[in-house]
Formats: structure tokens, C-alpha cells, sequence
């Protein structure tokens, strides 16, 4: 790790991972500029969310950049013909494999976004809050990805060409969801100012009943932790208790 650099761009979705891992950062010492990305998700309430939280945390800067990935589709969260999945039932188990809510190349296209703001910044550190333990299926959340991209980061920048690391940081990587409650609890976060839900409403209302949400609440429950989340009338509190 490049210890004399404390700069870092910071991917914040407005969801509890990347809150956590924004806040474990400003721990430690990192000086952060926060990237949200509007790629044509369906809860664009999440990027509504991403400024609040980065202006709670301390982010030294806050920048949203569009990229249409609708325009190409293949993904529940970005094309409204295809239905997010849900469970009718708190407990039910999420199903295996590569969920319809994947979207092709999604972190791959964030990832290269943040390299390029660092690029600029001048930044030697990206941190992303992709999770393998508790990610759904989505292959761009494996370690093995992070390290090629890391690789990538090496040949395909500035830095790199200098012989100067550009670092990718994924601390939430190894974390289980009751986990990242847990660590960011004890860093102050404010839980209720995110987002996650994979069809909230305009307002960041939860359906409840999706694998994030369901995922999301079982983190509070087992973390013994009230859960803040905002759920709209009629969901998963209504239906699930």
C-alpha cells in the first residue's frame, strides 16, 4: 500500500456496503472523494442516498457520473421489462447461481470510472464494497476479479506506467452482511441514510422482499441491531410479521 498517498476515490451506491466502506476509509486517515454512478438503475433513489451519506461521513468531494448501461439491458435492475425477483417469505432461501439481478459488467464499468477520477485526482487508492460472502452470484464481486483489476489498474494508468501503485481496496470483501452491520455500528454510520433495496421507491422506500433486502434484514437481526431501514407501506413489515 502506498502509505505516503492518502487519497482515495471512493465508489458510494447509497447502500449500506458502501457506506461502511467509506467510513472505515475516513478511519483511516484516508482523504476521500466519493463517486456515485447513474448507469439507468431502476433505484435511482440509492444516488440520492449516496450524497447524503457522503456528505455525513466527511467525503472531501462528491461527484455522480452517467453511464447508460439500460441502453443495453440484460439485468432486472436496469431494464423494467425484466421483474426483480421476491420472496413471499422472510426465511426463503436465495436461489443459486447468477441472478437476473446481475448486471453485465457493472463493477468493471465503475471500477474504470473510479480509476479514471483517481487519474485526475492524482489518488493512488480505490475502494469498492463488493462483498463475496453475502453477494448474490455476481461474478464481478470475487476476489479473483479485484485482483486482475488491480493488475489492470498497473498497466493501464498513468501511475502505473511511473512505477507507482494505483491500490484497489475491497475491506468488505471476506465480511459476512451481520459483519459490515456490526463495523460500521461501531464507526458511527447512520444506517437509516441508505439504500438498498433493488426496487425502492422515489422516496427510498423498501420493498422488502427482494435478495437485498432480505439479506440486509437478516444482517440487522442477527447483529442484533434495531434495523433502520424505510420500508413503504405494505411491505415486508406488513407481510413478513
Amino acid at each position: 500500500m502506498n502509505v505516503a498517498n492518502k487519497k482515495a476515490v471512493v465508489l458510494l451506491s447509497g447502500g449500506l456496503d458502501s457506506a461502511t466502506v467509506l467510513a472505515l476509509a475516513r478511519s483511516q486517515g484516508f482523504e476521500c472523494h466519493s463517486l456515485a454512478v447513474e448507469y439507468g438503475q431502476r433505484h435511482a433513489a440509492e444516488l440520492t442516498a449516496a450524497a447524503r451519506i457522503a456528505t455525513a461521513l466527511g467525503a472531501q468531494s462528491h461527484r455522480v457520473v452517467r453511464v447508460d448501461l439500460g441502453a443495453i439491458g440484460g439485468s432486472a435492475l436496469t431494464d423494467h421489462a425484466i421483474a426483480v425477483p421476491v420472496a413471499s417469505t422472510a426465511d426463503a432461501p436465495v436461489a443459486p447461481g447468477i441472478p437476473v439481478t446481475y448486471v453485465p459488467a457493472r463493477n468493471t464499468v465503475l471500477l474504470a470510472l473510479a480509476m479514471a477520477h483517481a487519474e485526475v485526482l492524482g489518488a493512488a487508492h480505490l475502494f469498492i464494497g463488493v462483498n463475496a460472502v453475502d453477494y448474490s452470484g455476481y461474478p464481478d464481486c470475487r476476489p479473483e476479479f479485484i485482483a486482475r483489476f488491480q493488475e489492470l489498474a498497473r498497466l493501464a494508468t498513468r501511475r502505473g506506467v511511473a512505477g507507482e501503485e494505483l491500490s484497489v481496496h475491497a475491506p468488505l470483501q471476506q465480511l459476512a452482511k451481520v459483519d459490515i452491520i456490526r463495523l460500521g455500528t461501531s464507526l458511527g454510520v447512520d444506517y437509516s441514510m441508505t439504500v438498498s433495496c433493488y426496487q425502492a421507491d422515489a422516496a427510498g422506500g423498501a420493498c422488502g422482499h427482494c435478495d437485498s433486502c432480505r439479506i440486509r434484514a437478516a444482517g440487522f437481526a442477527a447483529a442484533g441491531v434495531p434495523d433502520p431501514t424505510r420500508y413503504r407501506s405494505g411491505s415486508r413489515q406488513n407481510a413478513f410479521r
